[in-house]
């Protein structure tokens, strides 16, 4: 009889981990979650991230908010989730950056172990964008033409990894720049108050002098042609520089597998939403969903090309 019970006990120890994971699945959340998206409202990453929070709330039935948390390049609001416990309550939307060239710099009150990836799911649509009437419209142009004329540079700060790219770019393709400045928000009225002769920013951010024919676009840092601008050739083609820019979800390291697993679930489908598809659409960027163990992968090949980009520079 001893021998039995003994059996079952250890059938129950073996088993009692798969319903705890399988528990704690199925109680997230038990209480409001929170996205900290560490910029401004209204580019990409947070458009998106709020239609994932919607998506949780309505799937969860428990409030599901953003806080917009800006400043020192994202690494505030990367912070504050690096304050959380692990238990899937406060979520990152983050940028490449701030696992990559934000760490490399110095700059973060946190390490390479502190968060994990719950997935990517956007490609950043950067650009290099300038006035409709600006005598240069591609690399190899700008850069015959800066060494004549003065040409200054909006972007998001020496850390973000779109400037670093950019930077290099312009090493390696002798473009001159005057002067350079890093801005809250790289837009529309940055290029016609001549704040910036050429900014480093995102297709949503400039969507509506686009449109309106009043700013152009000379490169893309993207994997692929944007389809809002068919005609215009990426960085990669112009320079071979590869490296491109994405958002995803990360939570403090050691939050359990069952609870990542859900928000991922969630997540994945807020992207299929007609909204995300339309959003995409419209500003060319690249909706999708990369899982955790591939957006690991993903993030370690980005540290390794980020260290170069800062050994470069």
């Amino acid at each position: 009889m001893k021998k039995i019970l003994k059996a079952v006990t250890l059938s129950a120890l073996m088993v009692s981990p798969f319903l705890g994971l399988n528990a704690q699945a199925a109680e997230y959340p038990n209480r409001p979650v929170k996205f900290v998206v560490p910029w401004p409202p209204g580019d990409l990453e947070d458009v998106l991230t709020r239609q994932i929070a919607e998506a949780m709330a309505k799937e969860t039935g428990k409030p599901a908010t953003v806080v917009n948390k800006p400043g020192g390049g994202g690494v505030v609001g990367a912070a504050e989730v690096a304050r959380s416990r692990p238990d899937g309550l406060v979520i990152g939307s983050f940028v490449a950056d701030l696992v990559t060239t934000q760490l490399l710099s110095g700059n973060a009150p946190y390490n390479d172990k502190t968060f994990e990836p719950v997935g990517i799911f956007l490609d950043y649509p950067f650009v290099l964008a300038v006035k409709a009437d600006a005598p240069y419209n591609n690399i190899k142009e700008l850069a015959a033409y800066s060494q004549k004329n003065k040409v200054s540079l909006g972007h998001f700060g020496y850390q973000a990894l779109p400037t670093a790219i950019t930077m290099k770019a312009a090493r390696q393709e002798g473009i001159r720049f005057s002067s350079d400045a890093a801005f809250d928000a790289n837009d529309c009225s940055t290029l016609a108050n001549g704040d910036a002769d050429v900014i480093n920013t995102t297709t949503q951010l400039i969507l509506a002098c686009l449109n309106s024919g009043d700013v152009k676009l000379i490169t893309s840092i993207t994997r692929e042609r944007l389809s809002i601008a068919p005609d215009v050739a990426t960085l990669n083609e112009q320079t071979g520089i590869s490296q491109t820019t994405w958002n995803g979800l990360f939570v403090k390291k050691g939050t359990p597998e069952a609870i990542k697993a859900r928000i991922a679930e969630i997540a994945q489908k807020a992207l299929q939403s007609d909204r995300a598809k339309n959003l995409s659409k419209s500003t060319g960027a690249g909706v999708y969903w990369l899982g955790a163990e591939a957006a690991e992968e993903v993030v370690r090949k980005d540290f390794s090309q980020a260290a170069e980009l800062l050994v470069d520079r």
